[in-house]
């Protein structure tokens, strides 16, 4: 194989794997734009609050996922950022349960 040909098989790879990447970015942008349809849909249901709020969060973390793992690139990132990705998801949740716990026990009222 002549370097000509190497060359031009090298710029067809590195065509054919953007296109691969534009397809993949568009199938994201598709649901993404479904998933916000979704969410409009699910307001018109006039659902309970709690379970309103339920499928909200779930669209969103759904949502929040898809433009983490693939607008962000941390689909293809190695193992440390997971675990640093996921200890602060762990400390999110804390944060948001630690609250519920001192309201519901009453701890915040000093006789």
């Amino acid at each position: 194989m002549t370097s000509e040909h190497a060359a031009e098989s090298i710029g067809h790879d590195h065509a054919a794997d953007i296109d691969r990447q534009v397809k993949i970015y568009i199938t994201v942008f598709v649901a993404l734009l479904a998933l916000t349809l979704v969410t409009v849909a699910v307001s018109y249901l006039h659902l309970p609050t709690p379970a309103a709020i339920g499928v909200a969060l779930l669209v969103a973390t759904i949502k929040g996922t898809l433009v983490a793992c693939y607008f962000m690139h941390l689909i293809s990132e190695k193992r440390l950022i997971y675990a640093v990705l996921g200890l602060t998801a762990i400390m999110f949740t804390a944060l948001l349960v630690l609250p519920a716990f001192t309201h519901s026990n009453g701890y915040w009222i000093h006789p």
